[in-house]
């Protein structure tokens, strides 16, 4: 009997040490990383950012040491990030990792941030870029990868759920449907049924809503593309499409621009107005979406009367709504740290599908992953269909020609200039 006993603990014991280890196992195949140090090694990474805090990064810091408990990791603010990020690269306390930004490519002030950077598309490095959307990866012409996105952007709009179950409405998925759903809700007593910033050029309701429009006229047109990228004069005739649409947005009554002219700015002032609670629809960026939850325990009117929302496409077209897919912040290695391979391994333990949603989730942004269901606040373009999914990285379009494209809407859309005046000024607008 006590032979029999003692056989039957062990058995036991290493039924639940093989269920363990399987357990451990999974986890791993779960997080998509299998450390390829030794757990003793130490080192210190600096990443430099222009965040005041990145607190979604310093839990990620936390799950790496537990693997890597010797190794010290810091995010450091760098102070006008865009001027200095040259300097400090070049300076003796460089940072091992660093954000880089898809613009940046191909500029010459810009180029030292390029020239630090480590290829991650090699191989050798064993990053899972598979887990991240093609198309907002950065493409080069010599087929390198300076830079990797950790977060992705998009334009849409905040839409207030409840609001809409309340009066019995659906949230508009064809440009149709959107001129309909804000007469709908006039009808009701609802004097601003979508709102949006409108008084600099940058993020303005127009730009929001109008460029994922542009970008389906010049998708497949590669040679309009190179035009208005040299912002040749004639590239006007390729904008006036958008410029006659945002015309007829406003004439369709979608907008009170008297109204969106008292919200001061387009993140905290958008975010605030929003959860007055009155507004079934307000215009956007990912950006700003990020700010939300942070701001529900400050808005009185949130906290008295809360509600659901989620963040959409607009839909400017009457084929449905496209979703205008951008990466936001992009990580860089720098090829001559001196800590070149613990800074490589938190990458590959970065870029894996789990750590990057997560990241994203805690940040508020939207993840730069192929699965966007895990997030219901986003999930919405997931479920765009991919004949609708644009891409300025794909389709070729420069920040010169955006620039060009948000000044001449911002233009018209404000009454400035008309359609013709604003496509004869394509190539002379300044920011």
């Amino acid at each position: 009997m006590k032979r029999f006993l003692c056989i039957l603990l062990t058995v036991s014991m290493l039924t639940c040490l093989c269920a363990c280890a399987v357990t451990k196992q999974e986890n791993k195949a779960e997080e998509g990383f299998s450390p390829s140090l030794d757990s003793s090694v130490d080192g210190h990474i600096r990443i430099a950012g222009g965040y005041d805090n990145f607190e979604a990064l310093e839990v990620e810091f936390d799950r790496f040491n537990e693997y890597y408990p010797n190794v010290e990791l810091e995010f450091t603010k760098v102070d006008d990030y865009n001027n200095m990020i040259g300097t400090v690269l070049n300076g003796k306390d460089a940072p091992d990792i660093y954000v880089n930004y898809s613009w940046m490519y191909g500029r010459d002030q810009y180029k030292d941030s390029i020239d630090h950077a480590e290829n991650l598309a090699d191989p050798a490095l064993g990053l899972d870029l598979n887990c991240i959307r093609s198309n907002i990866i950065l493409n080069t012409e010599d087929g390198t990868l300076p830079m990797v996105p950790v977060f992705s952007n998009t334009y849409g709009m905040l839409v207030n759920n409840s609001l809409f179950e309340k009066e019995g409405l659906r949230i508009p998925t064809t440009y149709k449907e959107l001129v309909k759903v804000c007469d709908d809700f006039r009808k009701k007593g609802y004097d601003n049924p979508l709102m949006g910033f409108t008084e600099q050029e940058t993020t303005s309701i127009f730009t929001l809503t109008i460029y994922p429009f542009f970008c389906e006229t010049v998708a497949n047109d590669a040679k309009a593309v190179a035009e208005l990228n040299s912002l040749e004069p004639s590239a006007g005739e390729y904008i006036r499409p958008a410029l006659e649409k945002i015309v007829q947005f406003l004439d369709d009554g979608c907008v009170d621009l008297e109204s969106c002219a008292k919200i001061e700015n387009n993140y905290d002032a958008v975010i605030m107005r929003f959860f007055e609670g009155d507004v079934p629809m307000m215009a956007c960026s990912g950006d700003t979406v990020s700010g939300t939850k942070k701001r529900e325990s400050r808005s009185e009117a949130f906290i008295a009367n809360p509600f659901t929302y989620t963040f959409v496409p607009i839909p400017m077209s009457d084929e449905g709504a496209s979703f205008l897919d951008m990466p936001n912040l992009q990580f860089s290695v720098n090829k001559n740290s001196s800590n070149l391979d613990v800074a490589n391994e938190f990458m590959r333990f970065l870029i894996t599908a789990r750590q990057l949603n997560e990241m994203a989730q805690n940040k508020g942004l939207m993840s730069p992953t192929k699965d966007l269901s895990f997030n219901s606040m986003y999930a919405a373009f997931g479920t765009v269909s991919q004949s609708r999914i644009l891409s300025p990285e794909v389709i070729g379009l420069t920040d010169d020609a955006l620039i060009q494209l948000r000044m001449a809407v911002y233009n018209v859309g404000t009454g400035q200039m008309t359609v013709d005046e604003a496509v004869g000024a394509y190539g002379t607008f300044e920011q």
